[in-house]
């Protein structure tokens, strides 16, 4: 079965707006562009989208309002465009639930390449000329790890109340790669890699930052973890034993 794959795109800057336009069309999506919030939420009322890139600097409803607003509204994949420096911005983005980012000035080819690479964690779709082909991911596992139990394939976080807890996919991908890794500590590089798959600038805070929003929804005291453990000059921890078996550790 193949599947749409709609592109939102919300920036005023109307050169900008055309060329991501026309490359990404060119490329097999379909893309949907606005200037502001009244568009976008306009869009997302009347049609189906996939995926929004969304500029911080609007008129008007600035971006991280329309981000807050999307992040309570759904879990659909959101990539940020900052401006160049604006480290400020791109931190509170992500603590607000932003999937990947971009500083402008960026090329078409590697905001294609972070499209395609959110597309995969947020459904699992595989990609040709724009068009999705389905789920393509495999990870039907539920993996268990201390009274947690993360179900795969359907993206579902319950608590050991049987709460379900959302996650967004920055947040789901980078559970599961500690998830794949207990008992093992990774750097932020690893991490980013395994979670999102680019390196780290030596300037990107992405896996600082959702980690402690990871450990806001997991741990019982966040500033103490017990699960999420900090090693000093090395990087992060998941303190438990997991399992896949079913039985829980």
């Amino acid at each position: 079965m193949t599947l749409p794959v709609h592109v939102l795109v919300v920036d005023d800057d109307r050169q900008i707006a055309e060329l991501l336009g026309q490359y990404l069309g060119t490329q097999g999506f379909r893309v949907t562009t606005v200037e502001d919030g009244v568009g976008m939420r306009r869009v997302l009322a009347e049609d189906e989208v996939s995926v929004v890139v969304l500029d911080l600097m609007l008129p008007g409803e600035d971006g991280l309002s329309l981000l807050r607003h999307l992040r309570a509204t759904s879990r659909l994949p959101v990539i940020m465009l900052t401006a160049m420096g604006s480290e400020t911005d791109r931190v509170v983005g992500l603590e607000l639930g932003a999937d990947d980012y971009l500083a402008k000035p960026f090329s078409t080819r590697e905001l294609l390449a972070r499209i395609k690479a959110v597309l995969r964690r947020a459904h699992g779709l595989s990609l040709e000329g724009g068009v999705a082909l389905g789920n393509g991911s495999g990870r039907d596992d539920i993996l268990y790890f201390a009274g947690w139990s993360l179900d795969a394939r359907h993206r579902r976080l319950h608590s050991p109340d049987n709460i379900l807890v959302e996650l967004t996919s920055g947040e789901f991908d980078l559970l599961l790669a500690f998830l794949r890794h207990p008992q093992k500590v990774l750097n932020r590089d690893q991490l980013l890699e395994e979670a999102h798959g680019r390196i780290a600038g030596p300037l990107d805070r992405t896996i600082d930052v959702q980690v402690g929003r990871l450990r806001r929804k997991l741990e019982v005291d966040p500033k103490n973890p017990d699960l999420i453990k900090t090693i000093r000059g090395g990087g992060y921890l998941l303190a438990c034993e997991v399992s896949r078996s079913g039985v829980r550790p």
